[in-house]
């Protein structure tokens, strides 16, 4: 996975500074995978209308997809309307698969909400190497490392703070420091 960072990192450096001055928090996720990385962004109610969209099961939904031949990421309008943090990890993640997978694929890669969210009950499958990756990068790309050991100083470790000025969700953002942050 640190081949998957330093991917990121180095994505991160290549953004224009009229899109992100790699300093400014939170990362303007939508507006790099627009500027940069040319991908409409889609907030949409039923990701099951999508081109080639899988059926799902009873319970299960979809956080994000990417439609890498449309230039488009769609992204689950209820959950972004729910949880803001998880609008952007989705993007990230979409984004990630872009930088990561499209040329493994041309079709579209769909994510289902447990594959952007780590299983946490012993009995669901493991997440798939592609969107593991994908969820490295997301994190990367949100949250990246130098600047989130310099946040954590200066906001004197404050949890609820860092999350803020990441617009990083509660689990995204203990996950990420439990990466990056290495214990005392």
């Amino acid at each position: 996975m640190e081949e998957i960072e330093r991917l990121a990192e180095t994505f991160l450096a290549g953004i224009p500074g009229y899109v992100w001055d790699g300093e400014s928090l939170p990362v303007p996720i939508e507006e790099i995978a627009d500027t940069h990385a040319g991908l409409l962004v889609r907030d949409v109610e039923d990701l099951r209308t999508a081109p080639g969209a899988p059926s799902l099961d009873q319970g299960q939904s979809l956080s994000g997809l990417l439609l890498p031949t449309a230039g488009e990421i769609w992204v689950n309008a209820e959950e972004g309307r729910q949880w803001p943090g998880r609008r952007r990890f989705t993007i990230a993640h979409e984004l990630g698969h872009w930088r990561l997978h499209r040329d493994a694929q041309e079709h579209a890669v769909f994510c289902r909400t447990a594959s952007v969210e780590p299983p946490e009950a012993e009995t669901r499958a493991p997440i798939p190497v592609a969107e593991n990756e994908a969820n490295v990068f997301a994190a990367a790309v949100l949250m990246p490392a130098r600047l989130l050991k310099e946040q954590y100083v200066a906001c004197g470790r404050d949890f609820y703070r860092l999350c803020g000025k990441f617009g990083a969700s509660g689990a995204a953002m203990g996950r990420r420091l439990h990466a990056v942050i290495q214990p005392r």
